[in-house]
């Protein structure tokens, strides 16, 4: 995992990307531990209401699971819901601004869709 401390965006956030990164990546598969928050907080020298706050945010969307007694699990699905969230945020965000500079610099529809499949072949 890393962490930009000098990052504007706020610390919790980046230790639940990190952590939905590891997931996305298989560091974590489905039914697996996470490390607990001490361990990510001594690990990485963040205080542990912060790492836990980034936690909870995983728990929310139905990523991370608490076990009482036991520790944080990957959920069973998370795999899917994170898969989803980024396939959306690559339409909502990366898609229009492609279309948006292909426009200015004169690249039809047609071209670009040309230079996708190009690219995707490789």
């Amino acid at each position: 995992m890393k962490f930009d401390f000098q990052s504007d965006l706020p610390l919790f956030q980046q230790v639940a990307y990190q952590l939905e990164l590891e997931i996305f990546r298989g560091t974590y598969q489905e039914g697996d531990q996470v490390p607990s928050t001490t361990e990510i907080s001594t690990s990485y020298q963040i205080n542990p209401a912060t790492v836990l706050k980034g936690m909870n945010l995983l728990v929310a969307q139905d990523i991370l699971e608490k076990r009482r007694g036991l520790g944080t699990y990957v959920s069973v699905g998370a795999m899917h819901i994170i898969q989803t969230k980024r396939q959306k945020e690559f339409l909502e965000s990366t898609i229009p601004t492609i279309v948006q500079e292909a426009q200015t610099l004169g690249i039809s529809s047609q071209e670009l869709l040309s230079m996708i499949e190009k690219e995707m072949t490789r």
